[in-house]
């Protein structure tokens, strides 16, 4: 029996959350198994910058940070499923990974 493992990844939670309910949603109509989203660890990125680049001035510095927000799910490798999943609309600011295993 074939595996689909879908990984999402994106900077923002809402619009994960919305693509891995698209896709449970997909799975539900269709009668397929599936497993999550589970929700992984969220990646923070962060970088600090001095606000003034000379040398004179006081020491100031300003803290940026990036979250990487990621679901994983499992479904059944259903031919019909995975064509839906890959007919989704999808915001740029999400990545897809899908993986299939036997």
């Amino acid at each position: 029996m074939n595996v689909a493992v879908i990984k999402l990844v994106s900077t923002s939670v809402s619009d994960v959350n919305e693509i891995a309910g698209n896709i449970k949603n997909i799975a539900k109509s269709l009668n397929v198994k599936s497993a999550g989203p589970i929700p992984l660890p969220t990646q923070r990125i962060s970088q600090t910058t001095r606000k003034t680049p000379a040398a004179d001035g006081s020491h100031t510095y300003e803290k940026w940070e990036l979250r990487l927000h990621k679901r994983l799910i499992e479904i059944e490798g259903s031919e019909q499923a995975l064509r839906q999943i890959m007919r989704i609309p999808v915001p740029d600011t999400v990545q897809i990974e899908i993986a299939l295993s036997s």
